[in-house]
């Protein structure tokens, strides 16, 4: 199975975000991670729409932004104007899951739901028929170059085999890493996001092929 990677544009180096987006692009990537924190759900701070919107004008890659916010319904407007392609609430900070769900629809984007590691994956199936997008933390989201939680991968077991009849992405976001990844794609996600590993390397070309196993 080909591995597809979403590369964390918050390792990337904002002095030179064109050349780093530019630099997976030609690695045949075709999607991108963007992590927005409100410094209240999560502790730190990124960035915001405007952002989003110039990074849409340098790419046409798929642009997946994960709102780690609190009270996404009154953003989701926002995030859709700026060129978002797949919008994903947290299921701990909605407070209507299937309204958001279904305003972030209203935009013509695909909506998405991501659970913390201490989540039990079990609640998200009410919400399958409203969901083009799981995203499964495999650690507490905030802050980047956590450990990997084993626990989670029975989350992405579950979750793969429990949507078959859907038509739903499962990505895992956090951890992931030349020692992580082979684990967590034998489970049969469809995307892995990475950020300091990948962006991180001496050499960003190099380690793409090492995490898709093209080495």
């Amino acid at each position: 199975m080909t591995r597809n990677i979403s590369p964390s544009l918050l390792s990337a180096n904002f002095i030179k975000l064109k050349e780093d987006i530019e630099a997976v692009e030609k690695l045949g990537v075709n999607r991108l991670h963007l992590d927005v924190m409100d410094g209240h759900f999560v502790p730190n701070l990124t960035f915001g729409p405007f952002i989003i919107s110039q990074i849409r004008k340098i790419t046409d890659l798929h642009l997946e932004t994960h709102l780690m916010i609190e009270n996404p319904d009154k953003y989701i407007s926002e995030y859709a104007k700026a060129g978002s392609d797949t919008i994903i609430i947290h299921y701990e900070a909605s407070h209507n899951i299937t309204e958001d769900l279904q305003k972030i629809k209203s935009y013509k984007r695909n909506a998405g739901i991501a659970i913390n590691p201490d989540t039990d994956h079990r609640l998200l199936t009410p919400y399958l028929e409203d969901l083009d997008y799981i995203l499964i933390m495999s650690v507490f989201p905030g802050f980047g170059g956590q450990k990997f939680i084993e626990s989670t991968l029975e989350s992405m077991r579950y979750l793969v085999d429990n949507t078959k009849n859907h038509n739903i992405t499962i990505g895992v976001d956090g951890g992931v890493n030349l020692s992580t990844i082979d684990r967590v794609y034998q489970t049969g996600i469809d995307v892995t996001i990475v950020g300091s590993a990948l962006y991180g390397a001496t050499n960003v070309e190099q380690r793409y092929l090492e995490l898709i196993n093209e080495k």
